[in-house]
């Protein structure tokens, strides 16, 4: 079904894959005539030639990118402006569009979420964007119909940003790396490594793009294969693939830990553009005569069945088939990833789902921009017809991903039929994904196409002691379970018709609601301000030297960005630094916050002039025991604040909050084995914080939690690039000597840090 090729591979004309060993050069020589070496072939793949005419440095092994276009939605895109009118912002130098598709509801905090989208209003006007009105599409939707093109780049804050299958490089990056973008900087990155999704066959009838995508997640996440690296999808399968089936395959690569991802395009995706009277955008793109690829991973389209990612992550997977015929063992496996996910803070259980042999569901959803597409809603209406959902316990909710979309299900008759089934079709709204809309009861299972199944993301809350989950599945078989009445079922078994419809895209919808600028400022504009809308809290440069108190510790093999700052309610103070801390790490560390204020007093004293002992006695033998060894430690050259230790921290969202709370209850940095992704590393620096690697055990640690960390000299070792870093725990009586290490940093990175964050590296007096 799914190979991976051990190193990389070459691969000829599109069509012949050539591993990589002594026999190689050989072989293309034979295939073309030529002598095509590694390097000239690693220039040849299509994401070299796209990342080679964004790059501003001159150099393709240390890249300075600019973006063509950037894109937001309303719990990113208010900080991300705050943060650039701190520095200076006159006008969006680049189009910037600002969707509101995920605090759409405006039905939490009284005027919170509809004064954050007033405030978008008035930027776009202001500074020269665009913004889409709540419900008329979620984000993505919105960028594939209006935004790509072939061979662009686009920088999105939120993690699915991923439009490939459109010719189109997109990634997601937490908000700072926007407002570099919007401040004239670039977005820096060693060259990645690039991976051939190979396809061959077609999908049979029943299989979608969720079931192709969860197929190859389960494959590589686990053992990074395609960690930050692009993943560029060619082959004869891929011609096999409408452009819908594509772009639902390709917004799921951000839960692989890639990079970016990039599609050969053909005719399909020529009239895809065509159909959204944007022809003129669309360009052939294919490897060249011999690319190489870093790594190279074959996919028979043929041999892919309907998939289900179990709780608590979409790398969980089973098909359908699999986990039916052996329900007892799967499921004592959940249990035992949930033993370690929810840290036994509720009992947790899937086996009484199951009655007289099959399992039972409790509610499908079908929504956003990897369920919401126009194809999909079609074939869960063809595979529903003539079927009822009932009326008992289970639910079903669609959701489609645009406003279009849903006027051209309604035209087709599609949007009747799923309503006569009895679900509920909804409008354009990212709520089901991150646990702000269909919550499902206690202890309930929803089965969803979505893009993420982490746990509490639906919506439960383990401090108030609810607990329900989700699995992820392609509409299809949503479909086929929902005419099941619940019971767990592969649209394989459905032996029906599934109809392939023509889309007609209504540009008017957009053209009679959106606010576009065009790109013309209007400097006289008022923004306008709702009172949970806040300035970002005072922070100063890097001291010479750091005590850090350990006030979290995380065994957890991944924690994910949801556990840091949890999703669903919090989202409506995203645009209130000082409120949003305080969920900062509440479902995984209640004790985080309180302790990291406690330590946060002592700095603050440093702030206002204070002394900091005097402020908090209790770092009196602390700094006794320090000064035994740096006698100069303390005498104004000295910060203090907090850090966590996660074994592989961020993985999941793009959202600069995970790290930035920590930021403002005085966190300077953290320290990991290793960090899930790019983008958090990325927002712990460009949030002034000291993004540590520690090698070894991590059961075995130099430190434990609620320890006092001593860092001699930091400040010095980040301006002189230190491969090594010294640090001390701090004991009753001496202090033990470990070292950590940064990793590669820029030389604006290391500055950013040095001046605190990223705010203040640009700000204007």
């Amino acid at each position: 079904m799914i190979n991976l090729y051990d190193g990389g591979a070459y691969l000829v004309n599109g069509t012949d894959i050539i591993p990589d060993n002594q026999e190689a050069q050989v072989a293309i020589k034979a295939k073309t005539g030529k002598d095509i070496g590694k390097e000239e072939a690693s220039r040849a793949t299509i994401a070299y030639g796209i990342l080679e005419e964004h790059n501003t440095s001159g150099n393709m092994d240390k890249l300075k990118i600019k973006f063509d276009k950037l894109t937001s939605h309303d719990i990113t895109f208010v900080g991300i402006i705050q943060t650039a009118r701190a520095s200076g912002l006159e006008k969006f130098p680049v189009p910037y569009v600002l969707t509101n598709c995920h605090n759409s509801l405006c039905a939490v905090g009284g005027t919170i979420n509809e004064d954050d989208h007033m405030f978008g209003l008035t930027c776009a006007k202001k500074y020269g964007g665009v913004y889409v009105p709540p419900h008329q599409a979620v984000i993505h939707q919105y960028a594939r119909e209006m935004l790509a093109g072939g061979g662009r780049m686009i920088l999105g804050s939120d993690s699915h940003t991923r439009y490939g299958a459109l010719g189109t490089m997109a990634m997601g990056e937490g908000g700072p790396e926007l407002v570099k973008q919007l401040l004239n900087q670039t977005y820096d990155i060693n060259m990645p490594g690039v991976v051939g999704i190979y396809l061959t066959g077609e999908p049979v009838k029943g299989v979608g793009p969720q079931d192709v995508a969860l197929a190859i997640i389960g494959a590589v996440f686990g053992n990074g294969y395609v960690k930050n690296k692009v993943m560029e999808f060619v082959g004869p399968g891929v011609a096999s693939l409408s452009a819908d089936f594509r772009i639902g395959i390709d917004v799921m690569t951000t839960e692989t830990t890639c990079l970016s991802s990039i599609w050969r395009t053909d005719a399909q995706i020529e009239e895809f553009y065509e159909i959204h009277g944007r022809k003129e955008e669309y360009k052939e793109l294919n490897p060249g005569e011999v690319a190489y690829y870093d790594g190279m991973i074959t996919v028979d389209l043929s041999s892919i069945r309907p998939m289900i990612a179990m709780p608590f992550h979409p790398s969980n997977t089973y098909t359908i088939e699999e986990l039916n015929a052996n329900l007892d063992d799967i499921l004592n496996d959940v249990e035992k990833r949930a033993a370690v996910s929810l840290d036994g803070a509720v009992d947790f259980t899937l086996k009484n789902k199951v009655r007289n042999g099959k399992f039972y569901v409790d509610q499908g959803i079908i929504a956003g921009c990897a369920g919401g597409g126009f194809e999909n809603i079609c074939a869960a209406a063809d595979i529903l017809k003539g079927s009822y959902i009932g009326a008992d316990g289970f639910t079903l909710s669609v959701y489609p991903a645009s406003m279009p979309v849903y006027m051209e299900l309604v035209k087709n008759g599609c949007a009747a039929a799923l309503m006569e089934t009895g679900a509920v079709l909804k409008t354009a709204f990212c709520g089901p994904c991150f646990g702000a809309g269909d919550t499902p009861a206690n202890n309930a299972f929803s089965i969803r196409h979505s893009t993420r199944n982490f746990p509490n993301r639906e919506g439960s809350k383990l401090q108030n002691g609810q607990i329900s989950s989700v699995a992820l599945m392609d509409a299809r078989s949503i479909a086929a379970t929902s005419a099941n009445k619940g019971v767990l079922t592969p649209a394989t078994d459905f032996d029906g018709t599934i109809g392939k419809y023509k889309y007609h895209f209504d540009s008017k919808i957009y053209a009679n609601r959106v606010f576009d600028s065009k790109g013309i400022a209007q400097p006289d504009v008022e923004i306008q301000f709702g009172p949970n809308i806040k300035d970002w809290p005072k922070m100063c440069e890097m001291p010479e030297n750091l005590v850090l108190r350990v006030v979290s510790e995380i065994h957890d093999p991944v924690t994910t960005t949801d556990e840091l700052i949890p999703s669903g309610e919090t989202s409506s103070y995203r645009s209130n630094p000082l409120g949003l801390a305080e969920f900062t790490l509440s479902r995984k560390d209640p004790a985080y916050v309180g302790r990291a204020k406690e330590i946060q007093e002592a700095q603050t004293a440093v702030m206002d002039g204070k002394c900091p002992l005097e402020v908090k006695p209790e770092l009196k033998p602390v700094m006794e025991v320090i000064q035994k060894t740096y006698p100069e430690a303390g005498k104004g050259n000295i910060g203090f604040g907090s850090v966590i230790f996660a074994v592989k921290p961020g993985d999941g969202s793009a959202r600069e909050q995970a790290a930035s709370c920590q930021k403002v209850l005085g966190g300077w940095a953290n320290i990991a084995n290793e960090y899930a992704t790019k983008r958090y590393r990325s927002n712990l620096i460009n949030w002034g914080m000291l993004p540590f690697i520690i090698d070894g055990d991590d059961k075995q640690l130099p430190f434990k939690n609620m320890d006092y960390l001593f860092f001699p000299d930091i400040k010095k070792a980040v301006e002189e690039k230190a491969d090594h870093i010294k640090a001390y725990a701090v004991g009753e009586n001496d202090m033990r000597e470990f070292e950590l290490s940064l990793g590669e940093l820029t030389d604006e990175e290391r500055q950013i840090i040095l001046k605190g964050c990223l705010i203040n590296y640009n700000r204007v007096s």
